[in-house]
């Protein structure tokens, strides 16, 4: 009798590895999500500024008008810990931000970052949405994301806010990566026309982190220059790549196959974090470089191609700069376009 018992047990534990792999086989492919919050249109840059909420109302119309809206599951950010973001800054530059936030400062005292009463609330929420899509990715509820929010982080370094940034949202998500969720191996793909100098000063010592920072040379803020590299125990880990103006697709494309596929060979990254500026376009009149709206698909999927071979598929873009509203919306839909492409694929 304990042999049939034992035999049927068996029996019923074949049938159901069976289901699950079939199951398994035949599960709908994981999703892009969209992190979005009206919240984001709280920070105030004031009149005639180019880094406004209008980019998201642009955005947003054009997500409707294509469907995409509709079809894309969304993500509520969340508002970052000050635990994570000191992974990323100084206290000291912190103390900053909530000096100003309540003195009711209109411009952080680091530099060229307009600030508002609820500036530091939209910081955290652009940081913290980040982080949130992150989660989700890596607890596969996701297959990959887009988070829009502002402000921007990018130019933001470890101890001074710049370039309409407040906090460095990817070097905190790099560092958040490591510490939270164990990874060893995260590539930071930066395709901003400006030269995400913030995030290079936050990550260029970390040896876990690989850096593809790719932009026009010679214009705000007037870094990263070739020799880049990154430095102690980071050397070596940095790729930057600054491009003349009058540069587009072409350029790009022959950065990305020559320096940036054979690295992520040997680096083979388990995480993709885009920082995703879009004033590399032929209409934004903030840089000279020369991509086409459907040159933001055409990168997104090369780097899905390294995230599939490497990381699972798993990539988290955010929103950097992009001033045109209607260049910036169009890139935007088919980058997400290309993102849920990939990821119906899997």
């Amino acid at each position: 009798m304990k042999f049939t018992q034992l035999g049927a047990g068996l029996l019923l534990a074949t049938i159901s590895m069976s289901t699950l792999t079939a199951q398994e086989t035949t599960s709908a492919p994981l999703p892009t999500a969209l992190v979005w919050d009206a919240r984001y249109a709280n920070h105030d840059t004031g009149r005639g500024h180019p880094e406004n909420a209008e980019r998201l109302q642009a955005i947003e119309a054009e997500l409707k008008r294509s469907g995409l809206w509709k079809e894309l599951k969304r993500i509520e950010p969340r508002a970052v810990e000050d635990r994570w973001i000191l992974l990323a800054h100084s206290e000291a530059y912190l103390d900053i931000v909530k000096a100003a936030h309540a003195s009711g400062a209109t411009q952080l005292p680091t530099g060229d970052t307009p600030f508002s009463a609820k500036s530091l609330e939209t910081a955290r929420l652009s940081a913290g949405g980040l982080l949130e899509a992150i989660d989700q990715v890596m607890e596969k509820k996701f297959r990959n994301a887009f988070v829009a929010s502002r402000p921007p982080g990018h130019h933001a370094t470890r101890e001074r806010g710049m370039g309409f940034c407040v906090f460095g949202n990817v070097g905190i998500a790099a560092k958040y990566l490591q510490e939270k969720h164990g990874l060893e191996r995260i590539l930071v793909v930066d395709w901003d026309v400006h030269h995400g100098n913030g995030t290079y000063d936050i990550l260029k010592d970390d040896p876990k982190v690989f850096q593809f920072q790719i932009h026009q040379g010679g214009i705000y803020p007037g870094s990263g220059a070739a020799d880049e590299v990154g430095e102690a125990e980071g050397k070596g880990n940095t790729i930057s790549v600054p491009l003349p103006a009058g540069a587009g697709i072409t350029e790009f494309r022959k950065a990305f196959d020559e320096q940036l596929l054979p690295a992520m060979e040997r680096f083979k990254p388990q995480f993709i974090l885009i920082s995703a500026g879009f004033d590399a376009h032929e209409q934004d009149r903030l840089g000279g470089l020369k991509l086409r709206s459907e040159d933001y698909a055409t990168l997104t999927r090369m780097l899905m191609q390294i995230a599939d071979e490497h990381g699972e598929g798993r990539i988290v873009s955010v929103l950097e700069g992009g001033y045109h509203l209607e260049a910036l919306a169009e890139s935007v839909r088919l980058h997400l376009q290309a993102l849920q492409q990939a990821a119906n694929k899997e």
